[in-house]
């Protein structure tokens, strides 16, 4: 059984109680947001400003009908100056990143919710019903399809000759990238009481990163899935399940040999990749991901304030408080800003140096996943399958 957030309002504290109460459910998977401590729990009215940057948009596209209420956080994958782009009832598209051109579709029979995930000449997507779809990078021709035992609702991800797909019950399948054969798979634990969402796979030398709704992140070798190491990122500490829930929903960024991971229990942490050591640990946090630029890591924590934190110590940098309770997406650093999408559709560019609000534009209905950027170009996707491209001009 699962509770489903309201498309447009953030979550409550009264739905939190009911999510507890239900009887019969052994997970709860739809707790995007939190409350914040502000008197009406509302979500912020957008303030007025001067901008510092101006926003182009370059194209927009309608790739199906979305994911509406579903809680997908779905979101495109950039390769090669190619956007890949899948919807709930639509299939998968490539268009050209500069003119949004359609470039070939595939048209989909299975509701489509994790990825697409993008690489070695595959697009890989994931379905509700535990569908796993390889496509031709170039052509969009199915090339093979598999089955997991759960849905699908994060991006695969493609290296070392394999897919490799994270489902919702926390199991780990790898497949032969040329023949869809299963090669491996790793079983997790799940907590009673979880976050809705999974955080992709990241893949490094030999291993893969895997976020986990227990708060910890798991680093398994690439060839056999055997796990190396695992490091806590949030304790699942309290006395109820819901206090308890520390998921890390969010991909983990790999840069160097430095993991970057934050978690729904508000805590980031800096882990040496090779060895699972924590490098610094900060008490700020969320559930969505986060962004990396030379100097910040940025997270958006449950009450929607967007956060930056010190690179190479944690420390807290500045935070921007004028989007509580607006459902505040994952953050994506694009040149010198960051940019988050909200339930209304509204993306905001935030200063990198001080979190001041650069500017603001419009990408159709509710924007739950993570922009994406590649070549300077921004990409965002709505809830109601609508692709809108940006790019900044001095």
């Amino acid at each position: 059984m699962t509770l489903r957030q309201p498309r447009a309002l953030p979550f409550i504290a009264a739905a939190l109680i009911a999510a507890v109460a239900l009887s019969g459910c052994s997970s709860v998977k739809h707790l995007f947001g939190g409350r914040s401590k502000d008197k009406a729990g509302e979500p912020a009215k957008l303030v007025e400003f001067t901008p510092t940057v101006t926003v182009r948009q370059l194209w927009t596209a309608q790739i199906g009908k979305g994911e509406k209420n579903l809680g997908l956080g779905q979101h495109p994958v950039i390769v090669n100056g190619v956007v890949y782009a899948a919807a709930v009832d639509g299939g998968v598209t490539a268009l050209d990143l500069t003119s949004g051109k359609t470039l070939w579709h595939y048209d989909s029979k299975s509701r489509l919710s994790g990825g697409p995930g993008a690489g070695d000449g595959l697009v890989v997507v994931g379905g509700l019903k535990g569908e796993v779809i390889a496509l031709d990078a170039g052509t969009g021709q199915e090339k093979w399809t598999a089955k997991v035992n759960n849905e699908v609702i994060s991006a695969p991800a493609i290296g070392g000759g394999m897919v490799f797909v994270h489902a919702n019950d926390g199991r780990v399948t790898a497949f032969d990238a040329n023949t869809g054969e299963r090669r491996w798979f790793y079983s997790a634990d799940v907590p009673p009481l979880t976050v809705r969402g999974n955080g992709g796979i990241t893949l490094g030398p030999g291993l893969l990163f895997v976020p986990g709704d227990d708060g910890s992140v798991v680093a398994l070798g690439m060839a056999d899935g055997s796990e190396r190491w695992r490091v806590a990122v949030a304790e699942p500490e309290g006395r109820s399940e819901l206090e308890r829930m520390a998921d890390v929903d969010g991909d983990v960024v790999l840069e160097g040999t430095v993991l970057f991971a934050t978690s729904y229990k508000n805590h980031t942490v800096a882990i040496d990749g090779p060895r699972g050591q924590v490098l610094w640990d900060s008490e700020h946090g969320g559930p969505r991901g986060l962004g990396v630029s030379n100097s910040a890591v940025v997270v958006t924590d449950r009450n929607g304030n967007v956060i930056g934190l010190d690179k190479n110590t944690g420390g807290s940098l500045w935070q921007q408080s004028g989007l509580l309770n607006r459902n505040v997406t994952a953050p994506t650093v694009q040149g010198d800003y960051v940019v988050v999408g909200d339930y209304e559709g509204v993306v905001h560019w935030i200063r990198l140096i001080d979190g001041a609000f650069a500017a603001r534009s419009k990408a159709g209905k509710a924007v739950t996943g993570k922009p994406v950027e590649s070549d300077g170009i921004v990409v965002v996707q709505s809830v109601d399958g609508k692709l809108t491209a940006f790019s900044l001009q001095p």
